[in-house]
C-alpha cells in the first residue's frame, strides 16, 4: 500500500516537495469553495442517453472526447450518476471519456429490474447488478478506469475479478472495508444491524438522509429529496440486505495487478482503521480527504488529482 497522508504520495514521486504541497493545496482549496449548486446541472456538452442493459434501460450520462481512455464512475444505494456532476468535467478536461449511470431502481433508472429479465426474478440480487455493469463496461473499447462508490464498491470488486480485462485501474470511494455484516462497525445504526431486517435498516438510513444528519447544503438536500421520489424503495431494500452479505474478496482482489486506490472521507461511515486496513488487505493506495461519507461531492479536486495520479502507472491514458 502507498498511503497518500492527505494525497501528496503521488506527487512526491514526479518532483519536488514544495510542489506537491502547492498541488495538494490547490486542490483542497478548490474544493473548500464550492459553493451549493442545482446538482440536476452537468457540464455543457454532456451527452445523455438510455443504456439497453440486462435489467432494463439505465440513465447514462458521458463526457469528454469519445476516443479518450474511458473512466466509468459507479454510484451506491440511494445514489445517482449526478454524485459524480463536479468531477466528470475535470476528467474530460484532462482528455478523459468520462461515463456514470443510475443503477437499476434507482432514481431515472427506477423502471430497470429484475421483472425485466429472462426469466424473471424476485428482487434485486448481486447478479442483476453486475450483469448490468458488465454489460456497460463491454459497451466500449479497451480497459476502462473504475470507480465504484458504497455499495458499487463491492460491485465493482467482484467485476474486476469476473472480467479482468476490462479493467485499467480501480477505485473504490467510500466502500464497505470488511465482509460479512457490512454495517456492524458505522456509526449510529452499527450496534443494533445485527438485530434488524434489511428494511428496517433502510429505512433508517433513508429517515437520516431525509432528515439531513449529514447537514448537505440546500441545493443537495432538494435534489437528494427529489431523488427519492423515483427510487424503488425494494431497490434499497435489497441493496442494504446485500450489504448486509459482503462477500470476502480482498485475497482474489489483491492479487490482481491492476492498480488500486482506497478513498475515503475522515469523518466517513465507517472508522478510518477500517479503511486503512482494507487498503493494505487489497495492495491498495490509501487517500484521506476531509470530508464525510461522499468525496465525489465534496472533494472532487483532490479525489480526480488522485485518481489521475493512478492512472499515470497505467498505459490507458491520453
Amino acid at each position: 500500500m502507498v498511503a497518500f497522508g492527505g494525497a501528496l504520495g503521488s506527487f512526491r514521486r514526479r518532483g519536488a516537495p514544495e510542489a506537491a504541497y502547492a498541488e495538494a493545496d490547490e486542490a483542497r482549496a478548490l474544493d473548500s469553495a464550492i459553493p451549493d449548486l442545482d446538482w440536476r446541472a452537468f457540464p455543457r456538452g454532456t451527452e445523455t442517453t438510455r443504456f439497453d442493459a440486462p435489467s432494463g434501460a439505465l440513465a447514462r450520462v458521458a463526457l469528454g472526447p469519445a476516443s479518450g481512455p474511458r473512466v466509468v464512475l459507479v454510484p451506491g444505494a440511494t445514489g445517482s450518476k449526478e454524485d459524480f456532476v463536479l468531477m466528470m468535467p475535470l476528467f474530460a478536461a484532462s482528455g478523459y471519456r468520462v461515463e456514470s449511470f443510475d443503477l437499476a431502481g434507482q432514481y431515472e433508472s427506477a423502471d430497470a429490474g429484475p421483472w425485466n429479465l429472462e426469466p424473471p426474478r424476485a428482487g434485486y440480487d448481486e447478479r442483476l447488478f453486475l450483469d448490468d455493469l458488465l454489460a456497460v463496461l463491454d459497451d466500449g473499447p479497451g480497459p476502462a478506469h473504475v470507480l465504484g462508490y458504497s455499495f458499487a464498491g463491492t460491485l465493482a470488486q467482484l467485476a474486476l475479478l469476473e472480467r479482468p480485462d476490462r479493467f485499467a485501474s480501480l477505485t473504490l470511494l467510500s466502500a464497505p472495508p470488511e465482509p460479512g455484516q457490512a454495517f456492524r462497525s458505522i456509526k449510529r445504526i452499527g450496534p443494533i444491524s445485527g438485530i434488524t431486517s434489511a428494511r428496517r435498516a433502510a429505512a433508517l438510513m433513508l429517515w437520516g438522509i431525509r432528515n439531513n444528519l449529514n447537514r448537505v447544503p440546500p441545493g443537495r438536500l432538494a435534489f437528494v429529496r427529489d431523488r427519492f421520489a423515483l427510487t424503488r424503495r425494494e431497490s434499497v431494500d435489497d441493496i442494504i440486505g446485500l450489504m448486509m452479505r459482503t462477500p470476502d474478496v480482498r485475497a482474489a482482489v489483491a492479487a490482481s495487478p491492476v492498480p488500486k486506490l482506497v478513498a475515503v472521507g475522515e469523518h466517513d461511515l465507517w472508522p478510518r482503521e477500517l479503511h486503512a486496513r482494507f487498503a493494505v488487505e487489497i495492495g491498495a493506495r490509501f487517500a484521506v480527504y476531509p470530508t464525510g461519507h461522499s468525496p465525489c461531492e465534496t472533494a472532487p479536486h483532490q479525489l480526480v488529482r488522485d485518481m489521475e495520479a493512478l492512472f499515470a502507472e497505467t498505459d490507458v491514458t491520453p
